[in-house]
Formats: structure tokens, C-alpha cells, sequence
């Protein structure tokens, strides 16, 4: 089975050659197969957030390499790292994040505009995404107007809405409520094991991290 990332013995340190210095990785080696969920699991401050940041090109290692689709990212200038981003990958953070200006459906529309998708099919796309997370009532709705679930399955359409070929999620559950979150988690599920999306997911929640196809525990100054 191939890989759609391959993180090689990653390393990163704030504030190097400071007394405040705090090494965060140490070299991490980690790979996501295609069609694979990845539960990333850690306590606060062990680094999981800074590893997706670097896996989804928004922050760069010190040391090692970030593989994409085959393609070694970590020389990259800025522009092919935006483009790769917008093109392969999806994010989802804990809290929504969704324009509270723009409806739901407008919220899932606008990636792919930014992407050159016209119009029409860009709507279409967004409504068929929406009404399979059971959604399709509240289209028209605002983020102020929806529950946390429903937001929440609304960041994840957004986060589909380019087809990415990985999805990276970080705690993308923890601000919702027990029963909610399990609701919200197996939407997501269905829908990533529907399209044969790659996934590497962040969480506290062992039950949840256990539903995924491997777990991966990061400790302080994680290493591969």
C-alpha cells in the first residue's frame, strides 16, 4: 500500500541556542498509507499540534523530511507549500472555524472558488457534501444559527471540499460534548472510509483513537 506522507526523522526546537529552548521533536518517524486513519495520540505539550502543523506545510522541521503524495516538501518555497495545501490537504481543528458572515453551504463553497472551481459545480459539490453528513436542512444556515455538531460536521465538509488526498484533524471532537462527539466522529468516519480519504487525527479520547485503523503515541520530545 503506498503512503500519501512520510515524515523522516523530524526534529523541532522553539527558541534554539536560548535558554528558553524547548525541543518538541526529536526524530519522529511517522507515514499514513493511502486510505489509512492514524489516531495521534499525547499528552498537552508532547507535540502533536506542532507535528501536524508540519505535516500539513504550515510549519517547517528543523531537521528530516516531509514526504507528500511521493514528493519530498521540505525545501519547497512557499508557494508550491500553499498550493500543495490547498490542493492535498484538508484540515479540521477543534473549534470550527467557520466565517460566521457566510452560510454553511457559502462556507463549503468558498475553498473551491479559491481553487478555480466555477460556480455552479462548486455549489453542487458543497450541497452533496452537506446532505451526506445530514446537513442538507440547514444549508442556509449561519455558523451562530447551527449546534457545535452541526458546525463541526460543516468544518468537515469544508475540510472535504477539495478532495484532498489527506485529511489532518486536531482534536477535532474535544470541544463537543460525549454524546455529540461520538455522533460527529462517526460521521467523519463514514464519510472518510466512503471517499478512501487518508487521515491522521489528534485525541485525547482513547475510545475514539481505538475506532481508527493504528494509534500513534507521541510522549515529551517525541522520537519515531
Amino acid at each position: 500500500m503506498s503512503e500519501v506522507l512520510r515524515l523522516e526523522g523530524v526534529g523541532k526546537t522553539y527558541n534554539p541556542g536560548t535558554p528558553a529552548a524547548v525541543e518538541v521533536l526529536r526524530g519522529l518517524d511517522l507515514s499514513v498509507a493511502r486510505g489509512e486513519v492514524v489516531a495521534l495520540v499525547a499528552p498537552s505539550g508532547a507535540g502533536k499540534s506542532t507535528l501536524l502543523h508540519i505535516a500539513g506545510l504550515l510549519d517547517t522541521p528543523d531537521a528530516g523530511r516531509v514526504v507528500l503524495n511521493g514528493r519530498d516538501m521540505t525545501g519547497q518555497g512557499d508557494r508550491a507549500r500553499t498550493e500543495a495545501r490547498r490542493r492535498e490537504l484538508g484540515f479540521v481543528y477543534q473549534f470550527h472555524h467557520l466565517l460566521p458572515e457566510f452560510s454553511a453551504l457559502e462556507n463549503v463553497v468558498l475553498p473551491q472558488l479559491a481553487n478555480g472551481v466555477p460556480e455552479a459545480a462548486a455549489r453542487a459539490r458543497a450541497a452533496g457534501l452537506l446532505g451526506r453528513v445530514g446537513l442538507s436542512a440547514r444549508e442556509d444556515h449561519r455558523p451562530a444559527a447551527l449546534s457545535g455538531g452541526e458546525a463541526q460536521r460543516v468544518a468537515f465538509c469544508r475540510a472535504l471540499a477539495n478532495a484532498p488526498a489527506l485529511l489532518l484533524a486536531d482534536e477535532p471532537t474535544g470541544n463537543l460534548d460525549p454524546a455529540t462527539s461520538d455522533q460527529v466522529f462517526a460521521v467523519l468516519m463514514e464519510v472518510v472510509r466512503e471517499t478512501g480519504l487518508s487521515a491522521l487525527i489528534a485525541t485525547h479520547n482513547m475510545e475514539l483513537a481505538r475506532r481508527m485503523d493504528r494509534v500513534v503515541r507521541l510522549g515529551a520530545a517525541a522520537s519515531g
